[in-house]
């Protein structure tokens, strides 16, 4: 609210120049104006020029055109009035006929217009701004457009790994430069309380197909059961990579259910063998998602994959195995000699074995990883191989597929590619270790599992 007072004559400005006054003034500074001649307001309360609530007497609205949904055109001299000054306003006819219609071409002088009319030109409508409105009874419904989809519904962009560009398309490539998105399974890590695995697709072959299965448990009296299953499928054979994800699967199912209830880690592990065993044989049942297109002349092995794993429970280490993948014993003291626990079924092995050649010749031949056992319908005869040991100092149990001990085959190399603090970081060492294959050339799927060992106080025994 202003404080400044009004002035005595109770003008705001000069009724002759509307120059604004102040209190007191008797004479327009502008124009002079004399403004005590200006008669006072007369005193009493203020009254608004219409009370609120009494209706007004507004003119009529002028008539509908017949056929128009709209009044009459209505023109400011239709409504008598005056100005700000009292005077009535002009009755000056105004033009409501629009623009003068252009002449015929033929009245056109040649090679020019048609003469101005005097009137400004409105310009063209814009057809693009139209609006079409279809009065016949054939007038087609407008569609509602098309609601927005909300953020979960719109899906989500695959980026391409290679050109960084381009969008990945449903079957896996990009759009942009071609290149074969890498799939889930290519390259797989897992880091449990004491034990971590990782698996990689290797840098040759266009699918992985090993798999893998870690977990822990707890035993009756409450200790605690890690165990750790690698399979490799056989590439030979029909679906190699559902078989060892079914193996490997089951396995490790079975260990769990096994475990718990008292079963001795060695039984357990026998059980294992046979549950992936008969999960693979029922991959052979099913006709797969090519069993339509196959040749019926064409010979097509059933799938096939071998399997190796290890419990730790209760300063026990067992393992167990069918074909050439392996389980590796590294000492946290790398002066105490490390261990290979199990034993190939390879024909190389099996050389060996029979006095026929040593070792270095026999994995020289290139038959050497042709196996003799694994897992799958077609296989000879199962024969699962299980031991148990009684480590007396603590380690590292490395349980691995052939793509990773082919660039360490000794127990000495495996030692000294092992990183020291493996017991510590099992999935930092297992990562170590696949990258050592693929620096060696990745020529097979790298799997390995980790698991550290400690030993027991009272460490009766030794590997």
């Amino acid at each position: 609210m202003s404080q400044k007072p009004k002035p005595s004559h109770g003008l705001a400005a000069c009724p002759g120049c509307a120059e604004p006054l102040e209190s007191g003034d008797r004479f327009c500074g502008a124009c002079g104006y004399d403004l005590s001649a200006v008669p006072s307001a007369e005193a009493g309360a203020d009254r608004p020029t219409v009370v609120i609530g009494t209706p007004v007497n507004w003119p009529d609205a002028p008539p509908r055109e017949p056929g128009s949904l709209s009044t009459m055109t209505q023109h400011p001299n239709d409504l008598p009035g005056t100005d700000s000054g009292g005077r009535d306003l002009p009755t000056a006819e105004v033009r409501s006929d629009g623009p003068t219609p252009p002449e015929p071409a033929s009245a056109a002088p040649s090679g020019g217009s048609a003469a101005p009319s005097g009137d400004f030109e409105l310009a063209a409508p814009d057809p693009r701004a139209a609006v079409r409105v279809d009065t016949g009874p054939a007038a087609e419904a407008v569609p509602a457009p098309a609601p927005v989809p909300t953020p979960e519904a719109v899906p989500a962009v695959t980026i391409c790994v290679a050109c960084r560009a381009g969008r990945v398309d449903t079957d896996g490539y990009c759009e942009n430069c071609g290149h074969a998105q890498p799939r889930e399974r290519d390259h797989m890590e897992r880091e449990l309380a004491g034990v971590a695995a990782v698996s990689d697709r290797g840098l040759r072959h266009h699918r992985n197909e090993d798999a893998f299965a870690v977990s822990s448990t707890t035993l009756p009296d409450g200790s605690p059961a890690t165990l750790a299953i690698v399979c490799d499928g056989v590439s030979s054979a029909t679906r190699p990579d559902e078989a060892s994800a079914a193996a490997a699967e089951a396995a490790g199912a079975s260990l769990l259910a096994a475990l718990p209830r008292g079963t001795h880690p060695q039984q357990a592990m026998h059980e294992a063998i046979v549950a992936a065993a008969e999960a693979v044989n029922s991959l052979a049942e099913e006709t797969g998602q090519d069993g339509a297109e196959q040749d019926p002349h064409r010979h097509r092995n059933a799938p096939a994959c071998t399997i190796v794993g290890s419990v730790v429970a209760s300063g026990l280490l067992v393992v167990g195995w069918v074909g050439d993948s392996r389980v590796y014993w590294v000492p946290d003291d790398r002066s105490a000699p490390p261990a290979r626990l199990t034993e190939d079924d390879s024909w190389a092995a099996q050389m060996v074995a029979a006095g026929l050649m040593n070792e270095a010749e026999a994995y020289a031949d290139e038959r050497a990883h042709a196996i003799t056992g694994w897992l799958g319908a077609d296989s000879y005869e199962l024969d699962p191989h299980t031991a148990a040991f009684k480590p007396d100092r603590s380690g590292v149990v490395v349980v691995c597929t052939d793509g990773l001990w082919n660039y360490a085959e000794a127990a000495e190399d495996m030692a000294r590619v092992v990183p020291a603090d493996a017991a510590d970081r099992p999935l930092g060492a297992a990562q170590v270790l696949v990258g050592h294959a693929l620096d060696g050339g990745g020529h097979d799927n790298i799997t390995v599992a980790l698991v550290p060992f400690t030993a027991a106080p009272q460490g009766a025994g030794s590997v």
